[in-house]
């Protein structure tokens, strides 16, 4: 599966790495800068969170909250959002299906893993609409992240 642009954002439910579950809707009213990344710990991974920890007044001042999901359990989660001092919140898809309903899933990885969430970066409307979607094949790179606060600027 995959979402296009104006699509409905699928919807779901997971735990977070305080071990609160943390719905889509819960979010209603807002926009929604949704992240997938590969593993916790990993160099590109840490790079990728800790920009967004220190520019979260630019997502916060377009009315968007931050949500990154990978396939970690929420144990590791919390001890990578504790190391990293992250202000948003970290969800476990240790299940795969979110990831997979966004089309962010490797099914083979690097070392003979199966079933990593891709880079990817979403940005979801108040409406639950789709205005922007950047799925990476390549775990080396990272998001478009001008791309995401163009698209939130003409949200407002």
């Amino acid at each position: 599966m995959s979402v296009n642009l104006g699509d409905k954002a699928p919807s779901f439910s997971l735990y977070s790495s305080d071990k609160k579950e943390i719905s889509l809707k819960d979010y209603e009213g807002q926009n929604v800068v949704l992240l997938f990344f590969p593993l916790a710990f990993t160099s590109v991974c840490t790079e990728e969170l800790c920009s967004m920890r220190d520019n979260i007044a630019d997502y916060n001042s377009t009315d968007a909250s931050v949500l990154a999901i990978s396939v970690d359990s929420p144990q590791t989660l919390a001890k990578f959002k504790a190391e990293l001092g992250l202000n948003f919140p970290l969800l476990s898809d240790f299940n795969k299906e979110v990831s997979r309903a966004y089309g962010a899933l490797y099914e083979q990885f690097v070392m003979g893993m199966r079933g990593v969430s891709k880079r990817a970066a979403f940005v979801i409307d108040k409406n639950r609409a789709i205005q922007y979607a950047e799925v990476l094949d390549n775990a080396g790179n990272l998001p478009d992240f001008a791309a995401v606060k163009e698209t939130l600027s003409k949200l407002k």
